[in-house]
């Protein structure tokens, strides 16, 4: 029996359409990852890509925004609308430390309804997750999970630090 609790409260059509999509692209991570390991490779393929993507994705919000704040990161990846998808509560914003709670996943949606062990489901949510860790280099800030939902944990808290010795220019 599964350890992982991931219902979505929100229920508008709108919000429920743009999960759908998130879902395709965990089908897509998961696909590649399942198809890798039948061939007899290891993932560590999709953790680099990932957080190239995410560093890719960061880069762009840095030079769009022109500050490596974490406030200028939440306001460009963590809008209403992405509030309202992944069922999230800003916790702390300030410059060197964004909080946030997510209590619904899309991604582990897609996974459980794959038929994926809790197992596989919590690494799949560490390979998708390097793509924040890349967002968070960007940024010149490290990204502490001390809860995700893939874990069975009541949220995912995702927790953006500027650490001591690492500032960067704002």
């Amino acid at each position: 029996m599964s350890k992982i609790v991931n219902e979505a409260k929100v229920k508008f059509p709108l919000f429920v359409k743009v999960r759908e999509q998130l879902e395709h692209r965990a089908l897509w991570m998961y696909l590649l990852v399942d198809e890798a390991k039948k061939r007899g490779l290891d993932d560590s393929f999709a953790e680099d890509a990932i957080r190239r993507c995410g560093n890719i994705h960061g880069d762009l919000h840095v030079a769009n925004g022109g500050t490596k704040s974490l406030k200028g990161l939440k306001k460009v990846l963590f809008t209403k609308s992405a509030q309202i998808v992944f069922e999230m509560d800003v916790v702390e914003c300030t410059d060197d430390k964004l909080s946030i709670d997510f209590h619904y996943c899309p991604l582990v949606k897609a996974w459980q309804k794959q038929g994926c062990s809790d197992e596989e489901i919590e690494r799949l949510c560490d390979l998708a997750m390097c793509g924040d860790r890349g967002i968070g280099e960007s940024f010149g800030v490290e990204l502490d999970l001390p809860k995700t939902i893939a874990r069975g944990d009541d949220c995912c808290a995702i927790r953006y630090i500027r650490r001591e010795g690492t500032a960067e220019s704002r």
